[in-house]
């Protein structure tokens, strides 16, 4: 039986193999580029994972301050402006649910715990007066921009950086500022032990992020 032969070019040269050739190996080769054309984009960084849990529980952490202190000093002059920030923590938290859910990112095990201890820590410095409340703003805020300039610069390592990501840490970040700077201008340096205040909050953010990023 004669058999048949199909002609094509490789490079500068033309190559001949049979027709059973062509049926055994063509598919194969093509199914491979398309692996390899497709593999590239669906690379996810590693530090994302990480990233995204911590700064839910932070944000969700951060909301729970604010409710506390709003539960404390929301009827004085202050609690307008309490109110205005805890609803912007309010957004960040509910913005790091939704990432969350997008990139398929199992929250951290201490939400119950951080659900907690972050209403605690807001409503016990507020009963401490508007300046220990403002202290604890100014202390939490610290450790937050750090920790989101941290990530910034991680994140933009990566050539394939996910921009709603990175614009989101940016906007939070400067939010969080803003937060840090009304504190500063609403008296929380007159805090009783400010100093020795704001460092233990300063540790225990720290270690919650630590906490957060593992498990």
């Amino acid at each position: 039986m004669r058999t048949l032969y199909t002609s094509y070019q490789r490079g500068d040269a033309i190559l001949y193999e049979s027709a059973q050739e062509s049926r055994m190996y063509r598919p194969q080769q093509i199914l491979h580029h398309v692996r390899r054309a497709h593999s590239a984009p669906l690379k996810k960084n590693p530090h994302l994972d990480a990233i995204i849990r911590v700064d839910h529980a932070g944000e969700l952490g951060a909301d729970r301050i604010y409710a506390g202190q709003m539960a404390v000093l929301g009827h004085t002059a202050e609690g307008p402006l309490i109110k205005h920030m805890w609803e912007q923590e309010i957004k960040h938290r509910q913005k790091f649910e939704e990432l969350i859910s997008k990139h398929r990112v199992r929250p951290t095990v201490m939400t119950p715990i951080w659900n907690i201890a972050g209403f605690a820590l807001g409503a016990g410095t507020a009963l401490l007066g508007k300046e220990a409340a403002m202290a604890c703003t100014v202390a939490v805020e610290t450790v937050i921009v750090d920790h989101y300039n941290d990530q910034l610069r991680t994140l933009m390592e990566d050539p394939n950086v996910d921009k709603d990501i990175l614009q989101t840490i940016t906007q939070f970040r400067d939010e969080e500022q803003q937060h840090h700077d009304t504190g500063i201008d609403h008296g929380a340096e007159q805090a009783p032990f400010y100093k020795a205040l704001t460092e233990v909050i300063k540790a225990g953010c720290k270690a919650a992020i630590a906490i957060s990023k593992k498990i």
